[in-house]
């Protein structure tokens, strides 16, 4: 079967009425895209910030009428002009689209990430199997590899570890290949916990791995947190990650733009000693070890 998908760019105000006149017409699914360029950074709870300037994609059977769809989109904003793009649309396997671009792949001199059912050239590898599903993470994008080239280098042999938004679980997985004695990870997204379980099931490290949901996270502070989100929430979080980290311990942070490094250590410094950042594209790695507490020293 065959579809067809219509977009069509407006500004953010327009979304909502190109959206609704999509529907109107016939539409399966509207999704919304950036159409410039233009991050954006996690939103607090409740808010739904969209781009300046947004791409509304409409998915259609392929027997719709298009005249009844640009009917519609004329209407909701006021033009005799043909402004959406059409193109056809095949159908897939979309459940598994997602390994078109996922292969074996290096991070560092020994860990590699593959997807299951997938070995690396490399014989002595540690390797973590992905089959991420609905949940963010499978190494490709810079934060992952900048976490997992972290691992790489500094194995947490016989140590604590918390993955605070573990995603897929890649990082927690992959802290318990390389030798860590306990990790516990944690997301707000019941999805991420699925995905982490089936994945750690997958790597058989369940014995090792304790998932959970913030407000379930088992007591203890940890030698090791990493935390792949974004900069607005690290820098809200600083206090409760801090208290999960033991004295000497370590905290790898990222999910941090270049511009935001200076930002979210200053939520950070009083309790912890920096090393200079990691970059990796526009992304950025910070590493720091808990100081010793005024109160304890």
């Amino acid at each position: 079967m065959s579809w067809v998908q219509y977009s069509v760019e407006v500004t953010s105000e327009r979304t909502e009425d190109v959206s609704d006149a999509f529907v109107a017409s016939g539409a399966l699914s509207v999704t919304l895209q950036d159409a410039a360029g233009e991050p954006l950074l996690e939103p607090a709870p409740g808010e739904q910030p969209l781009w300046t300037k947004t791409r509304v994609v409409a998915l259609y059977p392929s027997d719709c009428k298009p005249e009844t769809v640009t009917a519609s989109l004329r209407a909701v904003l006021n033009t005799t002009e043909t402004l959406h793009q059409l193109a056809p649309l095949e159908d897939r396997d979309w459940s598994t689209a997602w390994r078109d671009n996922f292969h074996a792949m290096a991070f560092g001199r020994r860990l590699w990430v593959c997807p299951v059912g997938e070995a690396p050239p490399d014989a002595g590898a540690v390797v973590v199997q992905m089959n991420p599903g609905m949940a963010f993470g499978t190494g490709t994008h810079a934060t992952t590899a900048l976490c997992l080239q972290w691992l790489d280098a500094n194995p947490p042999v016989g140590l604590s570890v918390i993955d605070y938004g573990c995603g897929s679980g890649i990082l927690a997985i992959a802290a318990c290949k390389l030798g860590a004695h306990r990790v516990r990870a944690v997301d707000i997204v019941p999805q991420a916990l699925q995905a982490t379980y089936a994945n750690g099931a997958c790597n058989k490290v369940g014995q090792k791995l304790v998932i959970s949901p913030p407000e379930a996270l088992q007591p203890g502070p940890a030698d090791l947190l990493m935390a792949n989100i974004l900069a607005n929430p690290l820098v809200e979080l600083a206090e409760t990650l801090t208290s999960h980290v033991c004295i000497h311990g370590r905290i790898v942070l990222t999910g941090i733009l270049r511009e935001q490094a200076v930002h979210v250590m200053s939520a950070y410094e009083s309790r912890f000693d920096f090393r200079m950042p990691v970059q990796r594209e526009e992304w950025v790695l910070l590493e720091g070890t808990r100081k010793q507490d005024a109160e304890s020293s």
